[in-house]
């Protein structure tokens, strides 16, 4: 009989979360942990990210974190150094960080188009590509990107977020072709609607949730425990096959 439960272990695995203070940066993060990896959560909040390594431990994890701007491109190498500090040269890599200005196109400035562009699309690449050469080198490593349902559809007051999300889907694949054949496999998971920072302004309209709700083929929005499962299968040796492709865990809106 196959040990299938081996497949989903993470012990011994190290994995570095951006966005890992709140939200869905963090809910990865603790399912990671829960598996068996140890979690280094980064983001710019210390007060924070020291609350969510601490929810983490006393759950049994092991976690630690570095604060950080990683929109700050050309502080990656030194984020990346810091990062394996902790725990050793990190296998899993999770791109949670990101941002949605929330603007009609009329208003959109240049500097608002660059930010949400650099820290959605254009950070994922350049922080996996700072940390890639150790995976590499162990022919093992699993990086998870995050798009979004604006990956396919077009929502309100946000054209920069669509079409970086829009670009996280292919940019998955890019990476996912030029570094899988050492081992390293890029995925990523397009959440549905799930309560974070994020999103506030959408949950704070009980009309437009009950909505979105409803456009669903589950009735229901996302819960952070929905994601917890596919965090774990694309971070784990269960998904070793699998790589380029996008998961929506969104409760079939997409589907509908």
């Amino acid at each position: 009989m196959p040990d299938i439960a081996s497949l989903f272990d993470l012990h011994g695995k190290v994995a570095l979360v951006t966005g890992g203070s709140s939200g869905i940066g963090l809910g990865m993060a603790q399912a990671l942990a829960g598996a068996g990896a140890a979690v280094v959560l980064v983001a710019r909040r210390a007060d924070a990210l020291r609350e969510g390594a601490r929810t983490i431990e006393q759950a049994g994890g092991s976690a630690a974190w570095v604060a950080a701007d990683v929109s700050d491109r050309e502080g990656l190498p030194e984020l990346a150094r810091r990062a394996t500090e902790c725990f050793g040269a990190p296998q899993i890599l999770v791109n949670a960080a990101g941002i949605n200005l929330r603007e009609p196109a009329a208003a959109v400035s240049a500097q608002s188009w660059d930010a949400q562009v650099l820290l959605n699309l254009g950070i994922p690449f350049f922080l996996a590509r700072e940390l890639v050469g150790p995976m590499i080198q162990a022919r093992w490593g699993r990086i998870i990107n995050i798009a979004s349902l604006q990956s396919y559809r077009a929502f309100p007051d946000s054209a920069p977020y669509g079409a970086s999300k829009g670009g996280v889907v292919q940019l998955t694949r890019a990476m996912a072709e030029a570094w899988s054949p050492h081992g390293v496999t890029c995925n990523a998971i397009g959440p549905g609607f799930f309560p974070t920072a994020l999103t506030a302004p959408v949950y704070n309209d009980p009309a437009r949730i009950q909505a979105l709700a409803r456009g669903t083929m589950m009735g229901r929005n996302g819960e952070m425990e929905d994601l917890h499962g596919a965090t774990v299968f694309l971070a784990s040796q269960a998904s070793a096959y699998i790589t380029g492709q996008t998961l929506f865990v969104d409760g079939g809106y997409t589907a509908k």
